[in-house]
């Protein structure tokens, strides 16, 4: 085998030396932007990767005495009273139900207000619409069950009170299984689709403005220029927004079902993170309840990379 030359050598390291002499410079310049990243990257360090290490509990009979280093290693046993528990299926399928019904039904209103609002010319009652449609997302679930209850209450809320008072009888949703459900949704998109219709409304505005006009030209009316120009101008962001979504697919809003969340439905209403609140803090089984917690992430992890590749299979793009 011929050797290189020390002369070809020596160029080959030269070479790597201007690289990396400019890749400082380069650095140095930008060192301020640099220094502002910091506090982003510890916060994402601190609370995000070395809380990580705490999966390990999800391979141990946890004892808060003995610590992780201390506790007793035990293997898959965690998972295997998960899957067995006879109460696995009944949450695995109501935060799977739940969640699609957040994903389609949320996200359908959220697309659906943006294009409203993007057909709106009169300024004034836009900013009006947007800002009535964004407000609720900066209440708080508690608020929001608090507003819920003031209506729905059996024999006490003003819409029961106004039912009863008709002759139809005792109207009573908050307990009723057969309605838990829809009223999540309902709750979620009132709170939500403000919010969400922001992002979609940014992605409208970048749609270039002559390609209506060119529309306009060729004799297109109002629906073929949303079908041909609005709606795939937002398919991307869609697409990218679907593909996070799904990551999440097993995260059906805690904090919303757990306060809503009462005895008389658990049946329809109780979800892997409610049910893990209660193994882990209230009966202190947190092993338990960390391989639940490790189970969702592989889950989610799975579900986001399939999404990308079939997305990008079928559109083209996806998040990478």
């Amino acid at each position: 085998m011929q050797q290189a030359a020390p002369s070809e050598i020596a160029g080959v390291t030269a070479q790597r030396t201007t690289k990396y002499r400019a890749t400082l410079r380069s650095m140095y310049r930008s060192r301020w932007f640099y220094l502002m990243m910091i506090p982003g990257l510890l916060y994402y360090l601190i609370f995000n990767y070395l809380p990580m290490g705490g999966l390990l509990i999800a391979f141990q009979d946890y004892n808060l005495l003995k610590g992780i280093w201390g506790s007793t290693w035990v293997g898959f046993d965690n998972f295997r009273t998960i899957f067995s528990s006879p109460d696995f299926m009944i949450i695995m399928k109501n935060t799977l139900i739940i969640s699609v019904y957040r994903v389609v039904f949320g996200m359908l209103t959220d697309v659906g207000l943006a294009l409203i609002l993007n057909e709106i010319r009169v300024q004034w009652f836009k900013r009006t619409v947007q800002t009535i449609t964004y407000g609720p997302y900066f209440l708080s679930w508690v608020i929001v069950y608090g507003l819920t209850f003031s209506f729905l209450a059996p024999e006490a809320g003003l819409i029961s009170t106004w039912y009863q008072n008709m002759g139809w009888g005792t109207l009573d949703l908050l307990t009723q299984k057969e309605f838990f459900r829809p009223l999540l949704i309902v709750t979620d998109i009132w709170k939500s689709t403000g919010y969400g219709a922001i992002i979609y409304l940014a992605a409208l505005a970048t749609i270039n403005q002559e390609l209506y006009e060119a529309a306009v030209v060729d004799g297109a009316g109002r629906w073929r220029q949303l079908m041909h120009i609005t709606l795939p101008g937002i398919r991307d962001v869609f697409i990218l927004l679907l593909i996070l979504r799904i990551g999440h697919i097993l995260d059906a809003g805690f904090d919303q079902v757990y306060i809503f969340l009462n005895a008389r439905v658990y049946e329809t209403g109780d979800i892997i993170d409610t049910w893990v609140f209660r193994r882990g803090l209230e009966n202190l089984d947190f092993s338990v309840a960390a391989a639940t917690g490790f189970f969702k992430s592989i889950i989610g992890l799975v579900l986001v990379l399939g999404a990308n590749k079939i997305a990008k299979k079928i559109n083209g793009a996806g998040i990478w």
